[in-house]
């Protein structure tokens, strides 16, 4: 199979969809790898890497995208990608189409195989592909609400510590998943008072069982969440519910009881965000203030450290990469109920329902 790796595009998206280690083994397999110049570099992988492993250079993205049957990004096609996708290729990126309809429209319309990162889900319901970059944003999440906590960054001026004497921050991670208990683990290693929420009973017995002892399990109830964001230092939105919109767990009244410079880091916001004040920002420009209060909502934390980022991400995705590339994306689903749940898109009919149903669109479940 010809497997093209384009340069991503986005804003500040320093990752790239494979390290020269995954092409090297793409390659070993039989499979034909371009990747469009300097698509690693940012990363700390340099094309003479590639080239080392048997890639092919390729100097334009449209190079990339023509001369290939499958793409591996990592995030989806920003607008100016959209008329590349050509007709029963195969897309292998995270896509999260729930909080974008042009995007979903454009998959559509390009009659691609969608194929998305976030939904491939084994039978424990686990997120194989989107636990590496979980663990990576929720430890972010903390480290930047800490940034931003400070105030010369717009924050109340406390310290997430604490110093003898003087009290710790507190920080409430909504959500008991990857995310939330990655954000959870870091702040509790830093010193602050950490209290975290779920609905799930179990899970908040793993976690009250596991978590150092200034981690503290709460039901998610609203009401409970309202009244610990009140004096929280630190929000951190960690709800996912695969393939659909985020809910809202915060909302604009519940905002106006909190402290002034208290700082909400929304995880979830590339599925809408899980706070009603929540709108996509960047790493240029990452932060804004609603009501006193500093939103941080980056739609791609982990791409502020890259080479971690795209060493995690493909030591996840090279195992499927490798089925889809050795079998046909067909043959590779049929076999693997894991993989078959990542199909979003194919070519031209919605057929993960979650997507569907948020925009209103026909569902159309495939068949293999």
């Amino acid at each position: 199979m010809k497997i093209g790796i384009p340069k991503e595009i986005k804003n500040n998206e320093n990752r790239v969809g494979m390290t020269p280690a995954g092409v090297a083994e793409l390659v070993k397999h039989g499979h034909e790898v371009f990747v469009q110049h300097t698509a690693g570099e940012s990363s700390g992988f340099a094309d003479q890497e590639y080239e080392k492993m048997g890639a092919k250079i390729l100097p334009t993205i449209e190079d990339v995208y023509q001369a290939a049957d499958m793409i591996i990004k990592v995030k989806e096609p920003i607008e100016s990608e959209y008329n590349l996708v050509k007709e029963g290729q195969l897309v292998f990126t995270y896509f999260h189409f729930a909080c974008s309809k042009p995007l979903t429209e454009a998959m559509i319309k390009s009659k691609g195989v969608c194929l998305a990162y976030e939904t491939v889900q084994l039978a424990d319901r686990s997120l194989p592909l989107l636990t590496p970059m979980s663990e990576i944003a929720g430890r972010m999440a903390t480290i930047n609400g800490t940034y931003y906590l400070q105030k010369t960054k717009g924050g109340n001026g406390k310290l997430i510590c604490g110093v003898p004497g003087v009290k710790p921050a507190k920080v409430v991670v909504l959500g008991g998943g990857i995310v939330g208990q990655a954000a959870a683990r870091v702040a509790a290693g830093m010193g602050a008072d950490v209290i975290i929420t779920d609905i799930s009973l179990p899970r908040l017995r793993e976690i009250a069982a596991t978590m150092p002892a200034n981690v503290n399990t709460l039901y998610s109830s609203s009401q409970n969440v309202a009244n610990e964001i009140k004096d929280a230092d630190i929000v951190v939105g960690a709800v996912l519910i695969p393939g659909a919109k985020a809910p809202h767990l915060i909302t604009r009244d519940m905002l106006k009881t909190m402290q002034p410079g208290a700082v909400l880091v929304d995880v979830a916001i590339d599925q809408g965000g899980c706070f009603e004040t929540s709108h996509p920002t960047t790493h240029s420009e990452p932060v804004y203030e609603v009501d006193g209060v500093i939103h941080y909502a980056v739609a791609n934390i982990p791409g502020a450290v890259p080479y971690t980022s795209t060493s995690a991400l493909t030591n996840a995705t090279l195992k499927y990469a490798l089925a889809l590339a050795d079998k046909g994306w067909r043959k590779a689903c049929k076999e693997d109920e894991a993989l078959f749940k990542g199909l979003n898109i194919v070519e031209g009919k919605v057929t993960f329902k979650a997507v569907a149903d948020v925009f209103g669109l026909p569902y159309e479940p495939i068949e293999l």
